[in-house]
């Protein structure tokens, strides 16, 4: 069943439905989904599939191709000895489908694994893409894990590929609202603020959530999944970035850098904090990271683009780093366990402000601005021995003159602000309308997991108040 998806389906269901030929390219980080789409959504009308081989040769991956090609034309073809040859020997078995009057749909997937170095594989397929495919009944769909491979190789090529991607998508993990459907899909119920619980652990990640069993707790999801010896994600970081990078000892740390900086890091920090050189390397991973969804570049408020900062927001990885890594406790109940520890509260914060800053859209709904322009920022000012420091977890500067700016707060109980907390609050907002100069309306804007009781502390204050219900809008 497919949950969500709704641009996408969409998408490619017009692609079907188009009057000419289409070359789709599906990107996404992995485990997300992007094949289970393709076969759901174009299913009935894929006649030819191939995925790639990690570190085959051309030649196993022509021979593989070979094989399935025979099988789509029910007989033995002649020899084909490389990418020419079979792209050639495609064409000609497609033709005879072609006059039946449907659409027919050729799906290449894990296509940076299929187009080994020196394979030409792109060339060839640029060929029987101009000279053919592109004026018949068909759609190509490209689809891969690595996604900075895909634009470079693909959507941002200068040769034979250029301009021809008539449609691009790029997969994103479920949203709150999305995870939310696909465990009820699954009849699983769990409370909003479970599925924070959940969500801040694994991510919006199908595959991940699929795991997860009806009739558990979210404490025994997380042991079952993380902690046991047979769990899905117990060592799944350790095969995570090799299965997509090449040189991913780079990637690992950058990430484990990112993850001791939750706050996050420029280029020139994450190079000084880790083992990157200071070379086109730092920046080819720093680039394969983002375009994966495992980091997120922003600039600060009121900085240039040279000041970016990048931030981990895979929720898998940074749990793990965190809590399965280097886990001394064992045995049945260990995520509850661990879930009283000092570290808990810390990492909890960190995660749930991240996996707010993912939800801005659904954020803007609540605040009933969907339709206004906005840029999401954070904001740091150094304090000195004369001057205090302020930090804000996340602001948004919107086009109608309003900054809102955010405490975002993890709790499971109803918050109220103390005389104390509303003076921070307050300091907060003085601080922040010195340092940044703004002639911008200043509102703040709390989001709280467990709730919100105003009193005499918070009137005049908080200007807006989002609770659970504000992250599931869709």
């Amino acid at each position: 069943m497919l949950i969500g998806r709704l641009e996408e389906r969409k998408a490619l269901e017009e692609a079907l439905s188009s009057d000419r030929g289409e070359m789709v390219a599906v990107i996404g980080r992995r485990r997300v989904g992007k094949t289970f789409l393709v076969n759901e959504v174009l299913g009935d009308h894929l006649v030819f599939q191939q995925t790639g081989i990690r570190h085959a040769s051309a030649e196993r991956q022509v021979r593989t191709f070979s094989n399935k090609l025979s099988l789509l034309a029910g007989r033995e073809l002649p020899e084909i000895k490389d990418w020419l040859d079979a792209f050639f020997q495609l064409r000609l078995v497609l033709e005879p489908k072609l006059e039946e009057g449907k659409k027919l749909v050729l799906f290449f997937d894990e296509l940076s694994w299929l187009a080994a170095p020196e394979s030409d594989f792109l060339d060839y397929l640029a060929h029987f893409w101009n000279d053919w495919a592109a004026r018949q009944n068909i759609v190509v769909v490209l689809c891969g894990s690595v996604s900075s491979w895909i634009i470079n190789k693909v959507i941002n090529d200068k040769g034979g590929l250029h301009n021809r991607v008539t449609r691009y998508l790029h997969l994103k993990p479920f949203t709150l609202l999305e995870t939310e459907a696909f465990l009820e899909s699954r009849h699983i119920s769990f409370t909003r603020y479970q599925i924070f619980q959940l969500y801040m652990a694994l991510g919006g990640i199908p595959l991940y959530l699929e795991d997860v069993e009806p009739g558990r707790s979210v404490a025994e999801a997380i042991d079952k999944l993380c902690f046991s010896d047979t769990g899905l994600l117990r060592e799944e970081f350790s095969r995570l970035y090799p299965a997509l990078f090449d040189d991913a000892h780079y990637h690992i740390e950058v990430v484990r850098t990112l993850a001791e900086h939750p706050r996050g890091l420029s280029r020139v920090d994450i190079i000084a904090n880790s083992n990157t050189p200071n070379s086109g390397t730092a920046t080819r991973v720093l680039e394969e990271l983002e375009q994966s969804d495992f980091i997120r570049s922003f600039v600060p408020f009121g900085k240039k683009k040279k000041g970016k900062i990048y931030r981990l927001i895979d929720e898998y990885s940074l749990f793990y780093l965190r809590f399965i890594e280097n886990n001394q406790l064992s045995g049945v109940g260990t995520w509850l366990k661990m879930s009283q520890l000092a570290t808990y509260k810390v990492w909890g914060g960190y995660a749930f402000e991240s996996m707010c800053m993912k939800h801005i859209s659904s954020i803007k709904k609540a605040l009933n601005i969907s339709g206004v322009y906005t840029t999401t920022y954070s904001y740091a000012h150094r304090g000195t021995e004369d001057a205090p420091g302020v930090q804000v977890d996340m602001l948004l500067e919107r086009a109608d003159g309003v900054i809102n700016l955010f405490e975002i707060k993890f709790h499971k109980n109803e918050l109220a602000l103390t005389e104390a907390s509303a003076g921070q609050l307050r300091r907060r907002v003085q601080l922040f309308e010195q340092y940044s100069k703004t002639k911008d309306q200043v509102i703040l804007t709390l989001i709280v997991s467990g709730g919100f009781k105003e009193n005499k502390y918070s009137l005049g204050l908080v200007g807006r108040v989002l609770g659970e219900e504000g992250l599931f809008l869709g």
